[in-house]
């Protein structure tokens, strides 16, 4: 089973080198609220349309996993993984060079090295991808089954549930699987994706195709 050692978060917005405390994203105080009761665009380093979001008020990331392909220096990562959603972009790369059997102590010894040699490279490296695909960018290293996540996003949804959908999160918090209804959810999630992979990237690339001819518009 792979572990997965998350290192803590040099800064919430998945930039390292820059804090995000309490607080941190918020707009002026005593800002009105923006369309669709959201905060106007000046809301810290959120990006799209305030009220609601659809493919095309983002730049297209189809070739986000080659632009970094070729953007990285060549002896960081054998293999890289690029994962992209609406707000963020998620790099997660093995280092080069390490034996794949390398014992837990180790493989987190060097993926620390890893992240404080290669910190302002890999901020430059994010502020780059950020101008080009306006998401976020965070950052990993894996080496064998240990994989750290050194920046990440946590981002809230919002949603309504009736009571037969309360009761089975309520089921999961009391049998210990979840701390809260919000873990159990997103327990939910994962297991949806992980079950349902094929599926749902079917789904994505037949919401691709609708958001291209959305965009593109009638001939006249």
């Amino acid at each position: 089973m792979r572990a997965h050692h998350h290192i803590p978060l040099d800064d919430a917005t998945g930039t390292e080198g820059r804090r995000g405390g309490r607080g941190a994203g918020r707009g002026p105080r005593g800002q009105r609220p923006g369309p669709g009761g959201g905060r106007g665009r000046g809301r810290g380093r959120r990006f799209g349309r305030a009220g609601g979001w659809q493919q095309g008020d983002l730049p297209d990331a189809d070739d986000a996993a080659s632009w970094f392909t070729g953007r990285l220096p060549d002896g960081w990562f054998d293999d890289v993984r690029v994962t992209v959603d609406r707000e963020e972009i998620t790099v997660i790369g093995t280092l080069a060079g390490v034996d794949p059997e390398t014992d837990a102590g180790e493989a987190e010894g060097r993926i620390g090295r890893f992240r404080a040699e290669t910190r302002e490279e890999r901020m430059a490296i994010a502020e780059e991808a950020q101008a080009r695909y306006e998401r976020t960018v965070s950052w990993g290293a894996q080496v064998g089954d240990t994989t750290a996540l050194f920046t990440h996003l946590a981002v809230p949804v919002m949603t309504r549930l009736r009571q037969p959908e309360r009761v089975v999160l309520d089921t999961l918090v009391d049998a210990g699987v979840a701390r809260s209804r919000s873990d159990a959810l997103a327990w939910c999630v994962r297991l949806v994706g992980e079950h349902a992979e094929s599926w749902l990237g079917d789904l994505r690339e037949a919401m691709t195709e609708v958001d291209k001819l959305r965009a593109k518009g009638p001939e006249l």
